[in-house]
């Protein structure tokens, strides 16, 4: 990416930025920046820390991580769009509930989104069996393990 000023103009000048081949002045720039919100996942390390008690979970994780790099989410039912088999849960929870690895997994997070980031806060990583116990017990709405 190449930024500079743009000298065409006597009285003004004005920023541009120049990736390859396409230039953009400073107001679209801005505007693509804001249109595609980045996720912030928070507390990357517990998913890290499950992977090495959890070893053969690894590369469902890590598929997991690199699709979140490439998502472009402005409410919550996008995170369906990309995650079919991912869960909204209620009760006012802003919590989304993803299977991982074929439904072996399951990650709980609590979602936030802000003007420029979405932040997916990671509550809870466990097994399938292991969040059926959870749900039987009613809490998945409100677990905070990490």
């Amino acid at each position: 990416m190449v930024l500079g000023q743009d000298k065409t103009s006597s009285d003004q000048k004005f920023l541009f930025f120049q990736i390859g081949k396409v230039s953009f002045n400073e107001t679209l720039f801005v505007y693509l920046l804001n249109k595609y919100m980045k996720v912030h996942l928070i507390k990357k390390q517990s998913i890290e820390d499950f992977v090495l008690k959890n070893a053969r979970s690894k590369v469902s994780f890590e598929i997991w991580l690199s699709i979140l790099k490439r998502v472009d989410w402005n409410e919550p039912n996008e995170l369906i769009s990309t995650f079919n088999s991912a869960d909204i849960l209620g009760k006012g929870s802003e919590r989304v509930v993803f299977n991982i690895g074929g439904n072996n997994y399951r990650l709980i997070c609590k979602y936030h989104f802000g003007k420029e980031k979405i932040h997916l806060f990671i509550k809870w990583i466990g097994t399938h069996a292991e969040y059926t116990k959870l749900c039987k017990e009613g809490k998945q709405y409100d677990i905070s393990a990490y």
